[in-house]
């Protein structure tokens, strides 16, 4: 998947959640480095602020991001993790 399916059964904020999971494990956004902002996907995958942060808070909360207030949302080290780093 490489852009998003507006026809697609999947949630558009999964879509573009699964999107950016693929450029985790694929190394184009490393560990600690920041992902692009709620504004920036906004823009890239022209979708509202709420479906933007709805991919953000699905990401954070399968555990392959993390948030630092005022600071930006950052790719998780999962090589420690419980065995679900493949999810």
């Amino acid at each position: 998947m490489s852009e998003i399916d507006h026809e697609s059964p999947t949630p558009v904020y999964q879509q573009i959640a699964a999107l950016i999971i693929d450029e985790i494990k694929s190394g184009a956004i490393p560990v600690n480095r920041k992902i692009p902002s709620e504004s920036a996907l906004t823009q890239r995958f022209g979708v509202a602020r709420e479906t933007a942060r709805n991919a953000v808070k699905f990401l954070r909360e399968a555990g392959w991001v993390f948030t630092v207030p005022q600071r930006g949302t950052y790719v998780a080290d999962r090589s420690a993790s419980d065995g679900t780093a493949d999810t």
